[in-house]
């Protein structure tokens, strides 16, 4: 973060200072007393289960710089340090994001969508480092706290923002999209995640168009061509739109082809084409690299930089990502899941070269509402005919992947209550040359699956 005067962040923050000088400097924001560095300051949030008011003292003997705090605190104030007194901490934090973004030079790209988000905003970043300096969404930090706290991690040297907007809940968008003002917008596709606080299909829609109505002027929007609702969305903005896609769309991908540590293809925009390549695995994060292609062309960037920016991506950890464990291959994609991309992962997990058996490894789905049974059990079914060997359940809610196959599937099915239990089976039946996906929820903690099985050696 750039340095800001006390009287900034209270101004910024809608708050006031009772304590401390207005010209003291605040060198970054913190929400966690064990992640505060010295000099930083620290914003005491209240969730369901802990209330940072009761670490302010420690935020202090840390080194804060200042606290923002909304209740009253009785604790000694060490001599120079500040408090910044608002309403609401968590108002006060994104009033802070917003204020400050409106003061940073840089432009921003914001990304949503049901599936590819991270795996497209670490394409897109990758692309715009071969020009800029990027300031781009840590690990999962997308939400109502986390999109705050990445935009003020930006510096005062950052070119641009690649900044992830996730949702579950209805006006979520709208709100995230007004802090962060983007210039580019990414809606990578609509599917069925969140249905349980959403409900349809079309009230994703309807959310995620938030952000395309949120570009303003002679903005970018860039839509998945293939998806059913980009004609809907299309019709809510003003802003230029560019789509993408397999085979059609305006940045398009033909020639799709697997090979040792990637994806090979060729790209093709207006009258350029040029042969690329992404270090990941699936068709689907072609389609994600094409809209990074787009971006990088609206960013002024030439087709020999963008091919180089695609090649150079280090994507986020749990993404389809290549570990050999004892000369069993893992592809462990355990950061995330629902119906899409579980469905993208099998695709891609028996397109693979594999020696020997391949056994895929579900955990639960979360957020599907009423219709969570039923994905498990059609995502069951289709696992069951895919080409892999071995269908494996893990966790209460992963067991309805298997319970309709009733050893009638032609497979091997099985299910276990824990991770460790399936890493006992895997290391008792997989031998070299076998392939293993890991797939689930974040809630499911499927990546306990691999760890299990290395510490088992």
């Amino acid at each position: 973060m750039k340095p800001l005067t006390l009287a900034a962040i209270a101004d910024f923050g809608k708050g006031a200072l009772t304590s401390g000088r207005l010209d003291s400097i605040v060198r970054g924001v913190s929400t966690d007393t064990r992640t505060l560095r010295e000099g930083q300051l620290y914003i005491a949030l209240e969730g369901d289960r802990f209330d940072g008011h009761d670490y302010v003292t420690a935020a202090f003997e840390k080194g804060a710089a200042a606290v923002m705090i909304s209740k009253e605190f009785k604790g000694n104030v060490p001599a120079g340090r500040g408090i910044v007194r608002v309403g609401d901490t968590l108002v006060g934090l994104q009033c802070l994001a917003r204020c400050y973004r409106r003061h940073l030079g840089l432009k921003v790209v914001g990304i949503t969508g049901s599936n590819g988000k991270t795996s497209t905003k670490d394409l897109v970043a990758s692309v715009l480092r071969e020009k800029f300096v990027v300031n781009s969404t840590r690990g999962n930090l997308n939400n109502h706290i986390g999109l705050p706290l990445t935009i003020l991690d930006s510096e005062a040297d950052d070119g641009c923002g690649v900044w992830e907007m996730g949702m579950s809940h209805p006006g979520e968008i709208e709100i995230l999209a007004d802090i962060a003002r983007p210039d580019v917008g990414i809606i990578t596709n609509v599917g069925v995640a969140h249905l349980e606080y959403m409900k349809t299909r079309e009230a994703i829609a309807e959310e995620k168009g938030m952000l395309a109505e949120a570009i303003r002027g002679r903005g970018l929007v860039v839509l998945n061509a293939a998806d059913e609702f980009t004609p809907s969305i299309r019709k809510r903005t003003r802003a230029r739109i560019i789509t993408t896609g397999i085979g059609c769309g305006d940045v398009f991908a033909e020639d799709l082809k697997a090979v040792a540590g990637g994806m090979e293809f060729v790209l093709h925009f207006g009258q350029a084409s040029a042969p690329a390549f992404i270090p990941v695995s699936g068709r689907h994060m072609v389609a994600n690299a094409l809209m990074a292609v787009a971006v990088g062309f609206e960013f002024g960037l030439g087709m020999d930089m963008i091919v180089e920016g695609l090649a150079k991506t280090v994507f986020t950890g749990g993404r389809l990502q290549r570990k050999d464990a004892d000369g069993v291959v893992f592809i462990d994609d355990s950061y995330n899941a629902n119906p899409d991309s579980v469905r993208a992962a099998i695709e891609t997990f028996v397109g693979l070269d594999c020696k020997g058996r391949r056994f895929a490894i579900l955990g639960g789905m979360a957020e599907l509402g009423e219709r969570e049974e039923e994905e498990h059990r059609v995502l069951g079914k289709e696992a069951s005919k895919s080409g892999i060997d071995v269908l494996v359940s893990v966790g209460e809610r992963g067991r309805a992947f298997t319970a309709p196959l009733n050893g009638c599937s032609g497979i091997v099915v099985e299910h276990f209550d824990t991770q460790e239990e399936c890493a006992a089976y895997l290391r008792k039946e997989t031998k070299p040359g076998d392939c293993v996906l890991v797939k689930g929820s974040r809630s499911a903690a499927m990546e306990k699956v691999l760890e299990h099985f290395q510490q088992s050696a």
